[in-house]
Formats: C-alpha cells, sequence, structure tokens
C-alpha cells in the first residue's frame, strides 16, 4: 500500500463545528472540547419517537442558555423585556431543525434546562457535534443529532 493511501485511511476525521450567528455580539465557532468550558450538567431523558417507540438516555453537556448568553444577544436595554422577542434556530447535519424561543430557557422566564449536550450515555460526541436536549419535552422531535448551526434572531418585532 503506497504511503499516501495509508495515510489518507488514518488521517483525523474533522471535529463537528456549531456556528453561532445572528444577534449576537460575540458570534462564534464551536467544537464539542469548547463546549467542555462550559460548566456540565446532566440529564437522564425518557421521550417518545414516533418510529422507535420511547427512548431513555442519559447526556452531559453546558446549558444552551449559558452558551448563548457568552455570545452576548444584541437585547436592546433600552426596550423593556427585549429578549422575550428573540427566537433560536438550530440546525443538525441532516437538515433536521427546531426553533425555540429565548424565554423557553431564560432563568426568568421558562428556566428549561436546555443542553447542547457533548456525550450521549457516557460517550462523547466529538466527531458527530453536540445534541439538542430538551429534557422538559415528552416527544423527541426537538432533540436535533450533529447540530451545526444556532441562530439567534431579534428580528421580529417588539410589541408595545
Amino acid at each position: 500500500m503506497s504511503q499516501s493511501l495509508a495515510g489518507a485511511r488514518t488521517a483525523a476525521v474533522p471535529m463537528a463545528e456549531v456556528v453561532l450567528s445572528g444577534d449576537l455580539g460575540r458570534p462564534s465557532r464551536l467544537t464539542v472540547p469548547d463546549l467542555l468550558a462550559w460548566p456540565q450538567c446532566g440529564a437522564e431523558v425518557s421521550f417518545e419517537c414516533a418510529t422507535s417507540g420511547v427512548q431513555r438516555h442519559r447526556f452531559t453537556g453546558p446549558l444552551l442558555y449559558d452558551v448563548l448568553s457568552a455570545a452576548e444577544p444584541g437585547f436592546d436595554p433600552a426596550r423593556r423585556k427585549d429578549r422575550l422577542r428573540f427566537l433560536i434556530a438550530v440546525t443538525g447535519a441532516d437538515g433536521h431543525h427546531t426553533l425555540l424561543s429565548w424565554a423557553e430557557i431564560d432563568p426568568d422566564f421558562g428556566r428549561a434546562p436546555v443542553l447542547l449536550a457533548v456525550t450521549l450515555d457516557d460517550n462523547p460526541l466529538d466527531r458527530a457535534g453536540p445534541q439538542l436536549v430538551l429534557p422538559q419535552d415528552r416527544c423527541g422531535a426537538r432533540y436535533i443529532s450533529g447540530i451545526t448551526a444556532v441562530r439567534v434572531d431579534g428580528g421580529y418585532p417588539a410589541w408595545a
């Protein structure tokens, strides 16, 4: 076997990245090792899947709220409760996507412990990319695997 072919077979698989974009003061690209810098939370979850029935898993990772807060969402301090008009769009490598409101994850409102999971059943997600985990959801439809993008958008009109 030629040395170049052998090298190609053993070449490292690229690390999955999540692009944080939108109305953020600090947009960025994050890998699973980057997400390990935040405090890690655990969640034992059970959810229904339309194709394979009830699923039970254990996830760990930082709270979505913590990661997005560090990216400095563009809330207007002059507008009372401006953060309530912000939406969060999450996209996976397979094209699966979902939408959350900022109020769902904000500790002053819904306080949902939504994770950007870096492990699934104690297995690291370094190559596949993080997974969106919503422990409060009965259905697994908003569990997005292999997250590639998280967009924060406050472009919706504020209610007077």
